[in-house]
This record gives C-alpha cells, structure tokens and sequence, in this order.
C-alpha cells in the first residue's frame, strides 16, 4: 500500500479542487474559480495546499498533450469553468491554481520553494492494472454520458485522457480525477465495481469517504 493519506476524510489534492468548481460554490470564470482556490486552502491549510500543489505539478511535469490536459479538467468539474474556451491555454491556468497554492504554503513557511515533481511514485504494475481496468470497464457508459449530456460540449476522449494519466502520470491521481468524472456524469455503477472502487481506495491508503460519497450513482440491481 503506498503512504495512506491519514490527512483528508474527504477528496484531496486537484481532484477534491474539482470538486467545488460547480454551481452554487463557483461561477463560470477565471476569477471564480481562482478565489475558490484561494477560500479553499485557507479554508483548510498548508497541507490541502501542499496536495493540491503536487497534483498540479504531475500534470504539468508529464508528457500529455494540452488537449488530454484539458479534457481532464473538463472532466473532473463537468466543464463548469473551460478555461480554454475562457481564452487560457490549459498549462496557464494550471499554473495559476498552483500559483494560489504556493502563496497559501508560504503564509506558513516563507522560504518554500516548489520541489520537482515525482511521477509514478510508489505505485506497483498490478496497482495500475486495477485502475486500468475499473476505467475500461465503464468505458461505453462513462463515454456516453460525457459525449450526450445536455450541459457540456461532449467529451469523446475522457477514457483514453483518463488512461494517459495513470500511465503517464501517477494512477494515484489517475483513479482519483476518474472518480470525479464518474461522479461529475453520474454514470450508473453496480454494487460490485462499488466495491471494488473501495478496495482500490483502501490499497491508495484512502480514507473510505475519499470514494464514497453521494455523488456515485450505485444501482443495486445493475451488473458490470
């Protein structure tokens, strides 16, 4: 199991950003969503900051393409805020969040300075391979409801943007920005991948509310 994230009994680092960046919490422009940036870490400190910060600089640091960077955001807040629509490359206002999360660590440590960025760290093949196959297994539904839902422009690519980023990327972050996709479409879910989203969290070291919160859509009578 890699280090458990004993911090946060709730989604942490940019996906538990995303989770905000959505009507009534966030209105649909840069200065919204960079103040609910700013009310966030203060909200809950230099070590929310620190996670968000980190995720931030995976993204950057990997070699995806600025459109999977843009289709995982999109993704994650159900292209509430499109920054590139907005007139922003994607790497731009990912700076600008990071920006905000540097400014809050340094209200506690003044002379912090951003590390480099680890990709992949401490996640083992069979990790991977677990994450990997939870996303290819909702692939048609996650799909369909990303390319047919009424609020957004459609979203073809999100699975394989989602699977670049556990490959590419760290599949700590990978599984937690495709739950908040999940979560952000309501795809449908039975009881057993459920289960399995919880036991992929347990080995992250996630607290359970990490995955389990109102937002998936469990059906007791659906098999996947």
């Amino acid at each position: 199991m890699t280090k458990p994230h004993d911090a946060f009994y709730e989604d942490f680092g940019l996906s538990g950003f995303t989770k905000y960046v959505h009507s009534p919490f966030v209105a649909q422009d840069e200065a919204a969503c960079l103040d609910l940036a700013d009310r966030l870490t203060e909200r809950y400190g230099k070590v929310y900051a620190q996670d968000v910060l980190a995720d931030l600089q995976r993204l950057q640091a990997a070699p995806l393409p600025d459109e999977v960077l843009s289709t995982l955001w999109l993704a994650a807040t159900r292209a509430h805020f499109d920054p590139v629509g907005a007139g922003l490359g994607i790497r731009t206002w990912l700076s600008r969040i990071a920006d905000v999360c540097v400014s809050r660590i340094r209200q506690d440590d003044p002379s912090f300075l951003p590390a480099a960025p680890t990709l992949g760290t401490g996640t083992d093949a069979g990790l991977q391979g677990s994450v990997l196959a939870e996303i290819r297994g909702v692939a048609p539904a996650l799909t369909e409801a990303a390319t047919t839902s009424i609020y957004t422009a459609p979203l073809p690519d999100v699975v394989l943007a989602l699977e670049r980023a556990v490959t590419e990327v760290d599949a700590d972050l990978g599984f937690r920005l495709f739950l908040r996709a999940m979560k952000a479409y309501f795809v449908p879910i039975s009881e057993a991948r459920y289960q399995r989203f919880l036991d992929l969290g347990e080995r992250f070291g996630y607290h359970e509310l990490v995955v389990d919160d109102p937002n998936l859509n469990i059906w007791s009578d659906l098999v996947d």
